[in-house]
């Protein structure tokens, strides 16, 4: 719109090179598809026209206008309180991912609904199978321990005919369990996708959770609102990020045949030894690290498989014969 100037856009600092969300905003574009998204802008004293990211419905909002804008949803919504992921950065993830497939393909992204994902705790946003089926048309299932989440995901699934077939559900009955109770006998995916969660236990997650509020200026005393959400089964687990990656490895290891390649995000440096001595001992035949850095947030997916090069040849005959272009992101 007129009233606010444009930005200037360089690309975001690393983000991959198929990610849609290069450069600043387009928010003149965005309330053109998403009206309601127009109240939370402003212009800031930079002259930079951006949103209050304080504002946890502004979030949410923009949101929303990115999903519609760059990936035909138009329907979608979370619970207050439930986290609000970053849009760009859960794309990266899943174009880096990608790109781990490809690595083994001959340079190419096997792409269609034959390619199968496992998204462990896909929350309530539903976010990993809606980029990933709309940039690569790949077919998902969802796991989640919250059965909130699990009924929101569905909601979102079933209001978006894009997503029609291409993503499946699935409620785990034992919080602390991975794959056990989530792959049914005979089941196989090509890729696992991760977001565990960080934390050890509640009173840490809180304290993060402050000390980001304060990093953004929008604390407003002792008990900020916790502006990107989040329930206790997205931000914490018995043990941290390691004991969650440990038994990670654990069950990947009793589904070696089930899955090509595991993949999940790792927040702390400090966890990467831990995991890579329990592959180790688990033998798996490849291990890799793929560094991610978003602006001043460096984070890394760590990818693993149990497959040897026989195994992963047959995999690619059998499963990764060329398919359809995937569908095009409106």
């Amino acid at each position: 719109m007129s009233q606010f100037p444009p930005n200037p856009a360089p690309k975001k600092e690393g983000l991959h090179p198929r990610n849609r969300h290069q450069g600043q905003y387009d928010f003149a574009r965005l309330i053109q598809t998403t009206p309601e998204l127009a109240p939370f802008i402003a212009v800031n004293q930079y002259q930079t026209t951006t949103i209050d990211f304080a504002n946890p419905i502004a979030v949410k909002t923009l949101n929303r206008a990115l999903l519609k804008q760059f990936y035909g949803i138009a329907h979608w919504d979370i619970p207050a309180g439930y986290l609000t992921p970053p849009i760009p950065g859960r794309a990266d993830y899943l174009h880096y991912a990608a790109d781990v497939l490809a690595s083994v393909n001959d340079g190419a992204v096997p792409t269609g609904r034959n390619i199968r994902v496992l998204d462990i705790g896909v929350g309530a946003n539903c976010i990993y199978p809606i980029i990933g089926h709309r940039e690569y048309g790949w077919k998902f299932v969802g796991s989640d321990v919250d059965p909130v989440a699990v009924r929101m995901a569905k909601q979102i699934v079933a209001s978006n005919p894009a997503l029609n077939g291409a993503v499946e559900v699935r409620l785990q009955p034992k919080s602390t369990d991975i794959f056990s109770g989530m792959v049914k006998p005979n089941e196989v995916f090509d890729l696992t996708i991760c977001n565990p969660p960080f934390h050890g236990s509640a009173a840490e997650a809180e304290a993060a959770g402050q000390r980001k509020e304060r990093n953004l200026g929008t604390s407003k005393g002792p008990q900020p609102e916790p502006t990107f959400g989040g329930q206790s089964t997205e931000l914490w687990y018995p043990g941290g990020e390691g004991t969650f990656l440990w038994r990670m490895a654990e069950e990947s290891a009793l589904n070696r045949r089930n899955f090509f390649w595991f993949t999940t995000l790792v927040s702390k440096k400090e966890t990467l030894p831990g995991l890579y001595k329990s592959l180790k001992k688990l033998q798996a035949t490849d291990v890799r690290t793929i560094p991610m850095t978003q602006g001043h947030k460096i984070s890394r997916m760590v990818a693993w498989t149990f497959l040897d090069a026989e195994q992963q040849q047959a995999w690619r005959e059998k499963r990764w014969a060329p398919a359809p272009t995937a569908p095009a992101a409106e």
